[in-house]
Order: structure tokens, then C-alpha cells, then sequence
């Protein structure tokens, strides 16, 4: 059978960001990508500069035509947009039943523009969390759904990694460092009780638009493959750090230019 994934998430004008990023994602290691989009946005490289959320009867009927007729392996969950998203979504996925999903909580883009209204933080908590199998918020997500200071080191991210995995219901945690210092960007993995550290060296460039999404859809591609959890998510980094590394040879946008999702091929 082809592996197949399906992302549920925003859609990004320019590309290098959400509905656009997982595809080519799923696209770049081998597996056939569907999606359900959940809100347009005008943005590009520079920010964002406007939303406009699908209403939630038609997130609904995108996720029962792909699942009524799809193989689904993984769900990706992207940006969700406002609370009566993310009651369609969860009323999907219990009526669906999919394997993995893994739940990015997208809330601030990389240019600093808030994708998630206030009052769904809640509902994201309390609606999706439970249904996940790995959540992958960064630093400053990890601290604003504790309502705590951002981490100001490796045991803190360790600590703020635990401490959602044991309040959330999902059931592993994936803390990434992409937003602290030194030599080496280290990921907090949270999976039952084991505490696995995944350092890669950390890369000077500012051109990252899509990190976040692109590397949550390559661990959501490595389960629909049938990968284990740790080793998705080992697969994954080094997959989303090479990316990184070859970004700087696109040319794209006058702000934070996308990662290089087909590196292997050009």
C-alpha cells in the first residue's frame, strides 16, 4: 500500500508555510500527502497579512471525503484557526479513528504574527491535546501553554517537556530548541517515561520559514510509513536540519525564506 498522510492545517499564499510546507514534506520522503484546509492566509515571506478561516461544516466534509475513501497512515494538524475548527477536527478524528496524529500548536508564525485567537488555546487544550500522539510545540509554545517563562535551558525544556505531557493527555511530547542558543539546537522527546535528547548544530540562517510545520509533517510522513515514534522523530530532525542547512541556497521572498524540502534532489 502507498503510505499516506494527511495534513490538517492552513494554507500559506507564499508557500513556504503550512498546507503547502507538509505537502511538499510528505512529497520530499516518499509518501502521498491529502489535505484539509482550515484557513486561507494572506502572507508571505515578510508576514502575514490576513485570515480567513473555512467555515467549520466544510472542515468537516474535507476530513470525511478523505477518510472515506483514503488509506490514511498519520494526521498532521496544523494551524486551526478558532474554536469551532478544532470542534470539527476533534469530532473527526473520534469518528475517524486515525493511528497518529501529530499536533503542531501553531500560534505565533515565524514573522511574529499571531495565528491562534486566544480563546482556542483552550479548546486546543482541552479538545485535541487527548487525541494526539505527539505534540511538537517550540520554546515559546511550550511556555504559553504552561503559562510559564520561556526556557532559559536544556533542563527547562526537559522540565517544561514532562510537565505537558503529564497535564495534556497526548501521549508523547516533543519540546524543540530551535528558539534557544549555543553550538547545538537540542529537541526534548517525551515518550511514556522515557526523556530522549536530540541535539544537531544549530545553523546561522534566517531563512526557516516553515520549520515548524515541515518537521511535524516529516515525523507524521515516518509514522504513516510505519516508523516508530522515536525513530520518526530521530529521522525527522536530521531530515528538517539539512533543510535548514541548504535554505540559504534559495532565493526566495524579502523576509525569513523558506527551508529546502527537496535537498536531496536539487
Amino acid at each position: 500500500m502507498t503510505p499516506v498522510a494527511l495534513t490538517i492545517a492552513g494554507s500559506d499564499s507564499s508557500g513556504g508555510a503550512g498546507i503547502q510546507a507538509d505537502l511538499k514534506s510528505f512529497a520530499a520522503l516518499g509518501v502521498y500527502g491529502a489535505s484539509v484546509i482550515t484557513a486561507l492566509t494572506a502572507q508571505n515571506t515578510t508576514g502575514v497579512s490576513g485570515i480567513h478561516p473555512v467555515p467549520a461544516a466544510f472542515v468537516t466534509a474535507q476530513i470525511d471525503a478523505v477518510f472515506s475513501d483514503l488509506a490514511v497512515g498519520a494526521v498532521k494538524i496544523g494551524m486551526v484557526a478558532q474554536v469551532e475548527t478544532i470542534a470539527a477536527i476533534a469530532d473527526g478524528l473520534t469518528r475517524w479513528a486515525p493511528r497518529h496524529v501529530v499536533l503542531d500548536p501553531v500560534m505565533v508564525a515565524t514573522s511574529g504574527d499571531r495565528l491562534l485567537a486566544a480563546e482556542a488555546v483552550d479548546a486546543l487544550k482541552t479538545r485535541l491535546f487527548p487525541l494526539a500522539s505527539l505534540i511538537t510545540p517550540n520554546l515559546p509554545e511550550a511556555a504559553a501553554l504552561l503559562n510559564e517563562p520561556i526556557a532559559a535551558s536544556e533542563a527547562d525544556a526537559e522540565r517544561q517537556a514532562k510537565r505537558l505531557l503529564a497535564t495534556t493527555g497526548c501521549r508523547a511530547v516533543l519540546v524543540k530548541g530551535g528558539h534557544g542558543h549555543g553550538a547545538e539546537s537540542v529537541d526534548y522527546l517525551i515518550d511514556g517515561d522515557r526523556s530522549i535528547a536530540l541535539a544537531a548544530p544549530r545553523i546561522a540562517t534566517s531563512n526557516t520559514h516553515g520549520t515548524g510545520c515541515s518537521l511535524s509533517s516529516a515525523i507524521a510522513a515516518g509514522l504513516a510509513k510505519g516508523e516508530a515514534m522515536e525513530t520518526a522523530v530521530r529521522n525527522a530532525k536530521a531530515w528538517i536540519t539539512q533543510a535548514i542547512a541548504e535554505a540559504d541556497r534559495f532565493a526566495v521572498g524579502h523576509g525569513h525564506s523558506p527551508v529546502h524540502h527537496f535537498h536531496k534532489y536539487y
